[in-house]
């Protein structure tokens, strides 16, 4: 839930309307106005009181489509300090006051991911916008043509195949070139079972969920052992392997994960001073932002890491639908991405592996101590 905003009751047009107006604070909030009937005006700015006297300004001619002037009675504004603090804020808003609407009030589009689809037994990939689901879902991705360039360049390096078609495999089947390629391990045609192609399919699972480590370790090692036992034109072979390995991973964009659930925390400005503002994502879920004081409380010092570790651990779990889920990563990817980037972002497998001395370094930098 929002935090309790800031109300004002709106007098008639008048000098007193006028006086009130005059008063606004010109601060980055969200803001609503409400009025006696009809769904109420929901907006965000970086600028609260230019951007409400200009729309409660009197005798407005060119703007008297927007003029709300003598019909807002009250105004409700939150005050943010970072532009993800008010997405997320806008966001939670439109789904209370618009929930027909919100996504496209909020202009929330969904992220690209590498989705393994497993409704046949001879599984495949594609790249989907869909809400992640059952089964590995890869992102998300800066956009639809990276996930794509990183799905091909993956695809490379195992024998998965890349056809689209609901298979029943026959030897009579034409198959396709990347079969003829050796790039793939025909299923179409049975030339394997299905516990073979699932084996092949795991181990791409398996490269996926461990970034790459799965087979690239695996190389690495056969690489050391040739060149120990002096067979250098092996050795010279894994090596360049172990490349194509490691420039196909660094085609993943930077929030791009395996893992069944995505954590992290951002670390942005706080309007108060000598303060951070902490926005946990836990399970692919936002959660209340908390005021982070960099001040100890009381007269006996605590490190900033132990503050930090207290604060993950009281945090309360909220349970959401997937497709809500979809919708809070789909806010992180648009911030995280952007041009217009505030603050830092410390992701991690799971609340018990944070790693605090960096979350440290990123609260000091933020609050400018």
């Amino acid at each position: 839930m929002a935090a309790d905003p800031v109300s004002l009751p709106l007098p008639p047009p008048g000098p007193e309307l006028d006086a009130l107006l005059a008063a606004l604070p010109d601060v980055p909030a969200v803001f609503l106005l409400t009025a006696s009937s009809g769904q109420p005006y929901l907006s965000k700015t970086a600028l609260l009181g230019r951007r409400v006297r200009r729309l409660l300004k009197a005798d407005d001619r060119r703007r008297a489509a927007l003029n709300l002037r003598g019909v807002v009675e009250q105004l409700d504004y939150w005050p943010t300090a970072s532009r993800l603090e008010s997405a997320i804020l806008f966001y939670r808003l439109a789904r209370e006051y618009y929930p027909d609407s919100y996504l496209k009030l909020c202009n929330l589009r969904m992220p690209s991911y590498m989705r393994l689809l497993d409704r046949n037994e001879f599984p495949r990939t594609q790249v989907t916008a869909r809400p992640p689901g059952r089964g590995l879902a890869f992102g998300p991705f800066r956009s639809r043509v990276s996930a794509e360039s990183f799905e091909k360049a993956a695809l490379d390096l195992f024998q998965v195949r890349r056809c689209q078609e609901d298979l029943h495999p026959s030897p009579e089947h034409p198959g396709c070139i990347y079969g003829e390629m050796a790039q793939c391990l025909r299923p179409c045609q049975a030339a394997v079972t299905p516990d073979e192609y699932a084996s092949e399919v795991a181990r791409l699972v398996e490269f996926l969920t461990t970034e790459g480590r799965s087979l690239a370790d695996t190389v690495e090692r056969m690489r050391d052992r040739f060149s120990a036992d002096m067979e250098f034109e092996e050795a010279a072979k894994q090596h360049r392997r172990l490349e194509k390995i490691q420039s196909v991973w660094r085609l993943r964009d930077a929030l791009a994960t395996g893992a069944a659930s995505m954590n992290g925390v951002a670390v942005l400005k706080a309007s108060e001073p000598g303060s951070v503002t902490l926005l946990f994502l836990l399970d692919g879920v936002w959660l209340d932002p908390v005021l982070f004081n960099l001040q100890a409380q009381d007269s006996r010092p605590i490190s900033l890491d132990r503050r930090l570790r207290e604060v993950l651990q009281a945090l309360p779990p909220r349970l959401i639908s997937q497709a809500e889920r979809a919708e809070h990563l789909a806010l992180l990817a648009r911030w995280f991405y952007s041009s217009w980037r505030d603050g830092e972002w410390l992701a991690f497998a799971n609340p018990r592996d944070v790693a605090y001395r960096k979350l440290v370094n990123m609260v000091h930098r933020v609050s400018g101590t």
